[in-house]
């Protein structure tokens, strides 16, 4: 399992960036996106995080959801779950943020394999996913199918609706469900392990991107090595762990791994074990 390099000097010093634009995804979740002060994009790569918050609030570790072809605008999809977060959600257009980073590793999509790419996402997972399907469909033609299989807990929850209508658009097999439907809702109901059985790939010749609740990512996986998925091809995001997000508060620590160095994104082999502990 590889490590992530030390974060550069560069990557501790906070920068200023500028929102540029605002938008309410969900009643709880919003996605800012921010322009950089200093003429200096911020370069990186799908499933990295940065260290963001407003000036004399303090900050919070989140992954980057934006497109990582375009290093001088960065976007962040945040729910509203605290102080730092609150204040994050309610940012206007013109407030300045301090920003550091990017940290952590990403999601190391391989590129031109010709293999299957499964990606599963629960709720707000599927932000630290998003800057990974971009990436893979702008190479569409390197891969042989495209997955993204998708849950929600109702229909208003879900997020980045127009992107998921885009991205069916662009040969990538898109399936959303909802726990609860409303009479509105005409698509599926049910878990998003469900999806699992119904898309259509190869096991020997799949890298599964898995992101959501830890009971949700603890059963996708199983339902993945159930089909045949080799459990060092299944990577999961496990960003909800961390707080410092530079390994000093020990917050994320998850047996010998600091999940803000060591990951995010981890291996299903190397965090296997640790998904069979029910959640208290």
């Amino acid at each position: 399992m590889p490590t992530a390099a030390p974060a550069t000097a560069d990557a501790w010093q906070p920068r200023p960036f500028r929102v540029s634009a605002s938008r309410r995804e969900t009643h709880d979740t919003v996605t800012i996106e921010l322009e950089s002060l200093d003429r200096h994009g911020l370069p990186f790569a799908p499933g990295q995080f940065t260290m963001v918050g407003p000036l004399g609030v303090g900050d919070v570790p989140i992954s980057i959801s934006g497109h990582p072809g375009r290093p001088q605008q960065l976007t962040h999809t945040i729910r509203d779950v605290g102080g730092v977060t609150t204040a994050l959600c309610q940012a206007s257009e013109g407030d300045v943020l301090a920003v550091r980073g990017p940290f952590g590793v990403g999601w190391r999509v391989p590129d031109g394999t010709g293999g299957d790419i499964v990606i599963v996402a629960g709720g707000v997972g599927l932000a630290p996913l998003r800057s990974a399907v971009i990436e893979v469909i702008a190479a569409r033609q390197k891969y042989r199918r495209v997955s993204v299989l998708y849950g929600a807990r109702t229909a208003s929850d879900v997020l980045f609706a127009a992107d998921l209508a885009a991205w069916a658009s662009e040969d990538v097999q898109v399936a959303v469900t909802v726990d609860r439907a409303s009479e509105a809702w005409t698509g599926r109901v049910g878990l998003v392990t469900e999806l699992v059985s119904w898309a259509t790939f190869d096991p020997a010749r799949t890298l599964a991107l898995v992101c959501g609740p830890e009971v949700m990512m603890r059963y996708v996986a199983g339902e993945l090595t159930a089909r045949g998925v080799p459990p060092e091809r299944i990577r999961l995001s496990l960003e909800r762990n961390m707080r410092c997000g530079v390994g000093l508060c020990g917050h994320c620590q998850l047996r010998e791994y600091l999940i803000c160095i060591d990951g995010p994104v981890l291996s299903l082999d190397a965090v296997r074990p640790l998904l069979g502990v029910r959640e208290l």
